[in-house]
């Protein structure tokens, strides 16, 4: 296999893979990412988001809205434009935030230990450096 097969092949993976396990989510993905970047990255505005997320500030805009009636992010006004609003993930965001990870790794862990022999446990467990060290050149980082 050369390296773009191998490329394509394991982009069509992971896509599955992450396709997959987000559907033991019980919250909407869109709402789910907002909490997951805010969770990473700390406050941001709705416009980083969209931009973080590649998708519209209007479709950011909704998700937070969900997010701030259900008390999962509070908006504060941002400290050097006062014509934005800088969100927050308030500690019911961060409850929320861990129990969808907890359900996916749970999940996905009894997958890994169904389907899985040992040793294809620890290839699997060698590959992640390599997976991380891939998406951090692709992110420039």
């Amino acid at each position: 296999m050369d390296e773009h097969q191998l490329a394509e092949e394991l982009r069509l993976t992971i896509g599955r893979l992450v396709r997959t396990v987000r559907t033991a989510d019980k919250m909407p993905p869109g709402e789910a990412a907002v909490l997951g970047y805010l969770d990473r990255g700390g406050p941001l505005t709705t416009a980083d988001i969209a931009q973080q997320r590649g998708v519209s500030h209007q479709s950011a805009a909704k998700a937070v809205k969900e997010l701030v009636a259900q008390g999962l992010v509070r908006a504060e006004s941002h400290p050097s434009d006062g014509r934005k609003l800088l969100l927050h993930l308030t500690p019911a965001g961060s409850g929320r935030l861990a129990e969808e990870r907890r359900r996916r790794a749970d999940w996905l862990g009894t997958a890994i230990n169904d389907v899985l022999s040992s040793d294809e446990r620890k290839t699997l467990e060698a590959a992640l450096p390599l997976l991380s060290r891939l998406a951090a050149h692709l992110n420039g980082k």
